[in-house]
């Protein structure tokens, strides 16, 4: 009898037997796993002959590719455009001065090597992204997570993920040609974002009720066989429409995140995404040519050198420009000096593609496990840093600076026209996104079947104009007619008479895009003029007619929409869970951080005038969670008991100072804020809207309004941090509250009485 093993599974044991060595190990010296994943590779691969060698590795590719996939999916788990959404200006204007300059950086320092342009390109996108898991590592064994410069750093590697992903999309299309197009290329960021928002679109309408309707049946089990099912189904239409399998691996992770599900799939499919991660970081690293790399060093440290340097120095000037102090800056600036996870994946890419040269990809490897050495160093060495740059640079600039930083943050968030418009322009690009999906799908699918199914061609025409439209209709309404819900448009529109002139114009202007779109789906259809004479009066006086019946149709998938879209909210709000937020990046060191009480604490029972912790830290207790008690701004006389969540505003330097009191005992744990409806530290401008000038902190009613407190006001360039109850608000001052978002945000609009 034949008891021959396949070599896939030899290989298999072979691979995760060396991975779990590694990693023992790089556990052991604190070291991330991924390295240990890639030394693993190398040990069995063909570099390393003392070793058992992998047989298979066309196999292990695949199951490599495999692993890419997951990888992506995990991170469209983890990603949320609503969490893009809200990562603000400050990382976002970091983000994009970090990845232009680094990117044109890396593409002029190979050309400087004498490489060729496409391996420069590769190489610059290989330089866009950080290690996010590098970072957070760091950042925890350092316990600077819940610091307000690291708040920053994970907004940047938020942009930064969906520009790598931009970045793979379009590698392929250069790649392809070997040469720029700027109109190709334009073409195909303008596909790209047309297909992500339909399939964005189209997934919330339908995925969360299709799992809200399902729910008795999902267990454990068939949730992970159903989200895998699925991620692999939009991999394949990913690449039948022309994208990579990795765009349709984050797309539906993406659209996952924004269910209510997305936290247990997460925990369901870690095990098989760490399984199939570690075979992908071991197949990189069995690519490894030691001989190569040892022959390109000089490449390698420039390189190095470039990632180091350039990184900082971009991504400091970003957040300068971006309106943060010095400090953070200089923060965010060390943490971001590394290269990613995605820098292997791009250089496989262009080793699959066949037109990067072959030193690329060790090259990638030698800089990403220097830089990957350097980082806890670089972070731990950014104060001093900061200190060093404080005494040299000149006094004046570093007035500069703040004062710039104070009047960028202190700038209103969001003027009434600004909201107008951009309501405006998500009705219009929203609904003009479902027509033409609508109209496309019916031109490749709907017009060849009546066709092949019917003699007379005209009427196989007119039918599916028939069909397309009464689809279409609701969506046209909805571009043509549809008032923004905003209380900006009421304020322009109602008090301010010259805003009417422009208002109408942009009425006028989304009428006549929505008569293009009209024009589209004619031609899509017909071919005769007179037939589209004919049927143009027909739509609109259908539209005349109908009006009132397509406004209530639409409205029924508006609200299913929304619904779908913030049911993880709407799930948390149920739960009465509290987690506090991050909060807006502002220049104020001062912001949110959260510690669960231990039950063996020694202050458990205390009252907290008795602990005076804001008299001896200068720390501020927001909020006491308590099971399902929320005691927001606790007075003197509320105490603290084994397993409450206590919710501390201070800065940087006064929650170092507290951390060794609140973590005296071990176990203790701190996390980091992510809901974004619960508790903020945001800011509020006395104005006329809201009629608080003249009153004091107390007769305002602000604590009991918000549910909140006022930790500090700044008025005239001067900041009172924690300021008594007796201080009287002036003209301008900005007041910053830490309490419920949607209560700060409804003071800010009370309207003139």
């Amino acid at each position: 009898m034949d008891h021959h093993l396949p070599f896939l599974i030899s290989d298999l044991a072979l691979i995760l037997a060396a991975a779990a060595i590694t990693t023992l190990i790089f556990k052991k010296l604190k070291q991330p796993l991924v390295l240990g994943y890639i030394i693993a590779g190398l040990l069995v691969g063909p570099e390393v002959k003392l070793l058992p060698t992998v047989m298979d590795q066309a196999s292990i590719k695949t199951w490599a590719e495999i692993g890419v996939i997951f990888l992506l999916f995990s991170l469209g788990l983890e990603f949320s455009f609503k969490k893009l959404m809200r990562v603000g200006g400050a990382a976002s204007i970091t983000a994009f001065v970090e990845i232009i300059v680094i990117v044109t950086a890396g593409f002029l320092v190979g050309r400087m090597m004498g490489w060729k342009t496409i391996d420069c390109i590769f190489l610059g996108g290989m330089l866009a992204s950080s290690s996010t898991t590098i970072i957070i590592r760091a950042f925890e064994e350092m316990g600077v997570k819940t610091q307000q410069f690291a708040r920053i750093v994970f907004g940047v590697l938020i942009v930064e993920d969906i520009v790598v992903i931009l970045i793979l999309v379009l590698l392929p299309t250069i790649a392809i040609s070997q040469q720029f197009h700027g109109a190709e290329l334009a073409f195909t960021v303008v596909r790209l974002l047309f297909f992500l928002s339909l399939w964005f679109l189209a997934g919330i309408f339908l995925l969360p009720t299709f799992l809200k309707q399902a729910r008795t049946l999902l267990d454990d089990e068939t949730l992970l066989i159903l989200s895998i099912g699925m991620c692999m189904g939009m991999v394949v239409l990913a690449t039948q429409v022309g994208f990579s399998a990795e765009l349709g691996a984050f797309i539906m992770g993406s659209i996952f995140a924004e269910t209510t599900k997305a936290e247990k799939i997460e925990h369901i499919l870690k095990g098989v995404k760490d399984l199939f991660a570690a075979i992908f970081f071991v197949s990189i690293g069995m690519m490894i040519n030691l001989n190569a790399i040892w022959e390109y060093r000089v490449p390698v440290l420039i390189i190095t050198l470039v990632t180091i340097f350039g990184k900082f120095f971009s991504t400091t000037i970003g957040a300068l420009l971006s309106g943060q102090p010095l400090k953070q800056s200089v923060q965010v600036g060390m943490s971001m000096a590394q290269i990613g996870e995605f820098a292997f994946i791009i250089a496989t890419l262009g080793l699959t593609l066949g037109v990067t040269s072959d030193f690329l990809f060790p090259v990638a490897v030698g800089v990403s496990a220097i830089t990957t050495f350097t980082t806890p160093y670089m972070i731990k060495f950014s104060e001093p840093l900061y200190q060093q740059l404080n005494r040299i640079l000149p006094a004046r600039l570093l007035r500069g600076i703040n004062k710039y930083s104070s009047n960028t943050q202190n700038m209103q968030a969001t003027s009434e026209w600004k909201a107008v418009l951009k309501a405006y322009a998500s009705i219009v690009t929203v609904n003009a996104i479902v027509v033409i999906a609508i109209v496309i799908l019916s031109s490749q699918f709907l017009l060849p079947f009546l066709e092949s199914e019917m003699e007379n061609k005209t009427y196989s025409r007119l039918i599916t104009l028939i069909l397309t439209s009464g689809v279409a209709l609701p969506f046209l309404w909805a571009m043509a007619a549809k008032r923004p819900r905003s209380w900006a448009y009421k304020e322009l529109w109602v008090n301010k008479r010259y805003n009417r002139g422009p208002l109408l114009v942009v009425e006028g202007t989304r009428l006549i895009l929505a008569l293009l779109l009209v024009g589209f789906l004619f031609d899509r259809m017909l071919s005769s003029r007179n037939a589209i004479l004919v049927a143009l009066p027909v739509i609109i006086i259908a539209l005349v007619l109908f009006r009132r019946r397509i406004q209530l149709f639409y409205n029924r998938i508006e609200r299913r929409f929304l619904q779908n879209l913030n049911a993880r909210e709407t799930a948390a709000a149920a739960d009465a869970r509290f987690s506090n937020t991050e909060s807006e990046l502002t220049p104020w060191d001062a912001h949110l951080a959260e510690y669960q009480i231990h039950p063996l604490a020694t202050y458990v029972g205390w009252d907290l005038e008795h602990l005076a912790w804001r008299e001896k830290y200068g720390i501020n207790i927001a909020l006491i969670e308590r099971g399902e008690k929320l005691i927001y701004a606790p007075g003197r006389h509320d105490r603290l008991y084994p397993q409450d969540k206590i919710s501390i505003i201070g800065t940087d330097e006064q929650l170092n100072k507290f951390r060794p009191i609140i973590e005296s005992v071990e176990e203790v744990s701190e996390q980091e804020s992510t809901n974004g409806d619960k508790i903020v530290l945001q800011k509020l401008i006395v104005d006329e809207y809201n009629l608080l000038k003249g009153q004091t902190i107390r007769s305002s009613g602000i604590r009991e309004r918000t549910h909140g407190l006022v930790v500090g006001i700044e008025r005239d360039g001067q900041r009172l941090l924690n300021p008594e109850s007796t201080v009287q608000l002036e003209w301008n001052d900005v007041i910053w509250i830490v309490g419920n978002r949607k209560l700060i945000q409804g003071l800010a609009k009370i309207p003139k009485s």
